[in-house]
């Protein structure tokens, strides 16, 4: 059974049009694979705290060294880490704010990226091992910025998710959002239209 694990990251989580790109592709995928199981996070909603040193050191800590609150917080990082080694497919909702990715993702990666469980070091350098997963980024932008110097968010997560061993990574983008009505409608009309190829 397929399992596909949806992240919206908009700070007006289902009312976001990432959110409603994103929300769209899952339902048209649930459709043509009824079986399969779907893990829906909404970042704005259940904001993960971001990275402190105490995080850190309960991460590097030994496990029989651990004190009660360093395990609590391991064990939130590892529950994230075990929904998303189950996941097949990851559907990302992503506003641009501020030339940036929402903070709110920069807290989910952190909590994540952990050596020896989604990527380890070798003497070749890390390696990732989240492999023979598929991405799918619903990219939302008021401006005009794919494939410009100023899309930072693009290499970024092609750079994080390889990190963690994911190389098959799609985007789609909505651009133009508020550069007025006609702009605003044929960014997300020709995002709808992609996605749908893609389900297809």
């Amino acid at each position: 059974m397929k399992t596909l694990l949806q992240l919206n990251t908009s700070i007006f989580s289902s009312g976001g049009q990432s959110s409603q790109l994103a929300d769209q592709f899952v339902a048209a995928w649930r459709k043509k694979n009824p079986d399969a199981r779907v893990i829906s996070k909404d970042l704005a909603q259940h904001p993960l705290p971001h990275l402190d040193a105490q995080r850190v050191m309960a991460f590097f800590a030994a496990a029989e060294t651990r004190s009660q609150e360093q395990q609590a917080l391991v064990d939130e990082s590892d529950a994230l880490i075990a929904e998303l080694k189950q996941a097949d497919i990851i559907v990302l909702g992503l506003p641009m704010y501020n030339f940036g990715i929402p903070s709110t993702l920069k807290a989910y990666f952190d909590q994540i990226a952990r050596a020896g469980l989604t990527f380890r070091y070798t003497e070749n350098g890390p390696e990732g091992l989240l492999t023979g997963k598929q991405a799918y980024v619903f990219a939302t932008r008021g401006g005009l910025y794919a494939g410009t110097p100023l899309d930072s968010q693009t290499q970024y997560l092609r750079d994080f998710l390889a990190f963690l061993g994911i190389t098959q990574v799609e985007f789609v983008y909505a651009e133009g959002l508020n550069m007025g009505d006609t702009a605003k409608e044929t960014g997300l009309a020709e995002a709808t239209q992609r996605l749908i190829e893609l389900v297809a």
